[in-house]
């Protein structure tokens, strides 16, 4: 749950780029109608309303009940039972000369009758103050409630009124051939490629054509089209009980190879396996050093070779040690290389191949670590590293950057390949299995 929030959270603009176009489809060509799922409470909640006004009524009688009780308990305290007797009289008559005196303008009137009020009000403000505590709650809570929600006794101890949602209308749009046109170019700007594009738009409009849809139906709809392309290929990084485990580690410049292979060694390392990295990327200036500190943060030796010397052979020698220490998984980072490079790829197959001299069937994982910022790019990338260095699951990272997200769900359709975590940030936990779902959810805005 906690890296699902954070994924809704760094997937902000993907969603609510969504979001606002999918707005703008059903407002264009659609009406305003109330809400189906909300309608038939409306009428429950208006004939809750008279039960809850009377019911507010009688709570005010009360007050003035007891107000008569408490002069009868502060008669037996004098001592003689003729007095209290004309002051019962007294008491009844205060309430109605207060209410002439206050149109009355006459400055003579006031003082006379002000003395012999003085001694009345003062009981009748001591017995209505006890009984108040009880009924000040709902005494307050009516006014409050009344002119805004008008609503029954559960509405208010709820706080939610019986027109307030009915009140908002929801926009809906016939789904037609303008409208299904219109999220396929939507869907397209969001980098999930044509041919995915136009295989989810027809999968949401099936059977539905003619329907009137809202935007969160929509969203509900495409969350649910993303899930079942992405369910297949949500795969976690399988283990082997061959050890040394050999993964390798490829991708283009800048793609968060590093960074991907520090997190996965800390993930490995806390649930109990013994993990040794392998930097590879003999060439970039300070990669040595960047694996290094990723290792201390995640407690793994790493091992390194001079700056230029041949990454095949720095593998070699890794692959020895680690079948030496008897650990579990040696992780091989190497350098980045772009994908339209031939001699770069060829030195990565070279790596391969010298890594398969070792060990015939290793590496046993080849991980490709891509940038979602790249876009429709990632199915170039996909495609070239496949064929040179047998790609077999993929690590996406920087979700949390301008990528659109769209691009995971085209390749999970094109190529089919499992995408074992996503990254969505720099910190060491940033990294965790992919979630069809909670993917889908953020992707698209829909609430979980």
């Amino acid at each position: 749950m906690a890296f699902f929030s954070k994924l809704k959270d760094r997937l902000f603009k993907s969603s609510s780029k969504l979001e606002e176009g999918l707005d703008a489809i059903v407002e264009d060509g659609g009406e305003a109608e109330p809400d189906s799922p909300e309608s038939p409470d409306s009428p429950d909640r208006p004939d809750q309303a008279p039960p809850g006004i009377p019911g507010d009524q009688p709570r005010e009688t009360p007050p003035s009940e007891p107000a008569d009780p408490p002069a009868p308990d502060e008669t037996p305290v004098p001592t003689p039972t003729e007095d209290p007797q004309p002051d019962l009289p007294d008491v009844e008559p205060d309430p109605e000369p207060a209410t002439p005196e206050l149109p009355a303008p006459g400055p003579g009137e006031v003082p006379p009758p002000a003395p012999d009020m003085i001694p009345t009000p003062a009981p009748d403000p001591e017995p209505t103050r006890e009984p108040q505590p009880i009924p000040m709650p709902p005494d307050e809570t009516p006014p409050e409630d009344a002119p805004k929600e008008g609503g029954g006794l559960m509405s208010r101890l709820f706080g939610r009124g019986g027109g307030g949602a009915a009140s908002k209308p929801v926009v809906r749009r016939v789904l037609d051939d303008d409208m299904l046109e219109q999220l396929e170019e939507l869907l397209i700007a969001s980098d999930m490629g044509v041919d995915t594009a136009l295989r989810v738009a027809s999968n949401m409009a099936e059977g539905r054509m003619g329907r009137r849809l809202s935007t969160d139906e929509i969203k509900g709809l495409l969350a649910q089209e993303v899930t079942r392309i992405m369910d297949p290929v949500a795969k976690p990084l399988p283990l082997f009980p061959k050890k040394p485990q050999v993964v390798l580690v490829v991708g283009v410049n800048g793609s968060g190879k590093t960074t991907t292979i520090g997190k996965l060694a800390s993930q490995f390392r806390s649930a109990g396996k013994s993990v040794i990295i392998a930097a590879g990327d003999t060439f970039r200036a300070a990669a040595v050093e960047q694996l290094e500190v990723w290792g201390q943060r995640a407690g793994v030796p790493v091992l390194k070779a001079a700056e230029g010397s041949d990454p095949a052979a720095l593998a070699y020698d890794a692959m020895t040690k680690a079948e030496a220490e008897g650990a579990d998984l040696l992780l091989i980072d190497t350098a980045g290389r772009l994908q339209n490079r031939a001699d770069l790829m060829e030195e990565l197959a070279k790596i391969v191949r010298v890594i398969r001299k070792k060990d015939d069937t290793a590496p046993h994982n080849t991980l490709l670590v891509l940038d979602a910022t790249t876009g429709q790019n990632a199915l170039s990338q996909v495609d070239t590293f496949q064929k040179m260095a047998n790609v077999t699951g993929l690590v996406m990272t920087k979700l949390d950057g301008t990528a659109k997200g769209g691009v995971l769900v085209a390749l999970a359709d094109k190529f089919g390949l499992p995408i074992h975590a996503i990254g969505v940030g720099e910190q060491i936990d940033d990294l965790a299995p992919f979630d069809p779902e909670d993917f889908a959810r953020a992707l698209t805005g829909a609430d979980r």
